[in-house]
């Protein structure tokens, strides 16, 4: 399988404070790898020392095979990132934000590949609007589609359905398994539980700023005493509930 991302002893400190304090961890091709904590344990500033965007303080991180802090320019081609906010044109329609990626990567005919973007995201339709009148769940489809243009390896999503509603985060799901299925790498941060059950491969838990435990969601579980059994009645969740009547209305 071979490793995309590899870390080892990564720190840094900001203003006097150790932010990241000697984090490992690898991430093996084409796994989806979720890093879970809570605000401020330091998921985003590992996304950016990846990223190329932060140097860290001291430890070595190679993405892709390539050192952040000596080849920087070799990860960014290997690379994207999507943020917690959509990154979108406000100005261009959907489909020249992704012709103007294409063109910044310098692909042959960025047309063909933003409209092949276009379909494959459901987009079509909203192609030659702007993004201000798209719904959250489109104006994320369309930043995950600028993330592919050129078909990086490696994909890193940095709490990508913060302030989606339920249906768009299951939208947002459904591409990352996707992306997956096809060999691309997902380097996932979230704070939703629920997302990291139904999508990583691999999780790694930060909390002020050391990995504390890593493993798959079995091996996690095992890592807590077992759980008695007992018969109740199960009580669908809000979340069931929502989706259950949203998908009976629009039947009718």
């Amino acid at each position: 399988m071979g490793t995309a991302i590899e870390v080892k002893g990564l720190r840094k400190s900001f203003k006097g404070t150790e932010v990241l304090k000697s984090v490992d961890f690898e991430v093996k091709r084409g796994q989806i790898f979720t890093l879970l904590g809570s605000n401020g344990a330091g998921k985003t500033t590992i996304v950016k020392i990846l990223t190329t965007l932060l140097k860290q303080d001291g430890g070595t991180a190679a993405v892709n095979g390539f050192d952040v802090a000596s080849k920087p320019d070799q990860v960014r081609k290997s690379i994207s990132l999507t943020g917690q906010f959509a990154a979108v044109d406000e100005i261009l329609t959907g489909r020249e934000n992704l012709i103007m990626i294409a063109k910044l990567r310098h692909l042959a005919n960025p047309r063909q590949v933003a409209d092949s973007l276009l379909m494959r995201f459901g987009l079509t339709d909203a192609a030659d609007r702007k993004p201000s009148t798209y719904s959250g769940g489109m104006r994320r489809r369309l930043d995950i589609a600028l993330s592919l243009v050129g078909n990086p390896p490696i994909i890193f999503l940095d709490e990508p359905t913060t302030g989606l509603d339920p249906e768009a985060r299951i939208e947002v799901w459904k591409i990352v398994q996707e992306l997956a299925n096809g060999g691309t790498t997902i380097f996932l941060t979230t704070q939703y539980l629920e997302e990291a059950e139904q999508l990583a491969d691999r999780i790694a838990i930060l909390h002020e700023g050391r990995i504390i435990a890593g493993g798959t969601l079995e091996e996690l579980k095992k890592l807590f005493p077992p759980a008695e059994v007992e018969y109740v009645e199960k009580q669908p969740t809000l979340e069931e509930i929502f989706l259950a009547i949203v998908g009976t209305k629009g039947e009718k």
